[in-house]
């Protein structure tokens, strides 16, 4: 058999990228031939490798990079760094009423809620106008937030007021002290309204018509027999006061 002729393998071509990906089993000189070309062109060109061996690559890629705390879209991406249980209450407050709060900046309301419920307040050395007043101060004029570093800066700035026989840092640490693991108050929130209009459709006292028929005095329903009016088939007049007292003469022994 002519050499021209004789099968032979040739290498698989990739359609998307144009490179060779091994061997497979097919006949015919010309393939050989333009291998030959192709691979005189591009005499450094690796051939491909199998699919497999690319996702092996890339989940090998991905433990590593969660296993080091960073992920493949941001190479060398630090850990993120635990909160503190300062930050972690500034961030609880900040959020606190409103839906689109990002937790990075405290309003004044807000402000003055943590200071009174985290004990900040005490009525004497800090009062609710001392608080407004160091808002106003640490924060920027233009701005109508605190970010967590004039945060701190407050608190340091209300702990000299209300510890004044202590040092700056030693009151500072009272203060974050009295704030770190706290969460908002929330209290009052179910309770009901006390409106006229609320106490007219609520109020089985004041209900009229037919609808007063369906509850009792203590306001608890009827039943069926609060919305259908049943027949009286006893045999007694409307208003008979002595009914079945005849049948208890007839029984009593003489």
């Amino acid at each position: 058999m002519d050499s021209a002729t004789r099968k032979c393998k040739r290498p698989a071509v990739n359609s998307e990228v144009g490179q060779t990906d091994g061997w497979t089993d097919t006949a015919g000189p010309h393939e050989m031939a333009e291998f030959k070309v192709q691979m005189a062109k591009h005499p450094q060109q690796s051939p491909l490798r199998a699919p497999s061996e690319h996702s092996k690559d890339r989940s090998t890629k991905r433990l590593s990079s969660e296993s080091n705390g960073t992920s493949e879209g941001g190479a060398g991406a630090a850990t993120p760094v635990e909160l503190t249980a300062l930050e972690e209450s500034f961030r609880r407050f900040a959020i606190h009423g409103d839906t689109r709060a990002t937790g990075k900046e405290l309003h004044g309301k807000n402000w003055s809620k943590l200071c009174k419920d985290c004990g900040v307040i005490d009525g004497k050395s800090i009062t609710l106008t001392d608080v407004d007043i160091v808002f106003t101060k640490v924060k920027n004029k233009s701005c109508r937030t605190i970010t967590y570093d004039q945060f701190k800066e407050a608190l340091a700035e209300l702990a000299r007021k209300r510890f004044k026989d202590k040092t700056g840092e030693e009151a500072a640490e009272e203060v974050f002290k009295m704030v770190e693991g706290k969460s908002p108050i929330i209290a009052g929130v179910t309770r009901a309204v006390a409106s006229p209009t609320v106490s007219r459709l609520t109020d089985t006292t004041k209900f009229t018509g037919s609808h007063k028929e369906r509850f009792d005095k203590t306001g608890r329903g009827k039943g069926k027999a609060g919305r259908v009016e049943l027949v009286d088939t006893s045999g007694y007049v409307s208003g008979y006061k002595h009914a079945g007292s005849y049948e208890k003469k007839v029984k009593s022994p003489k």
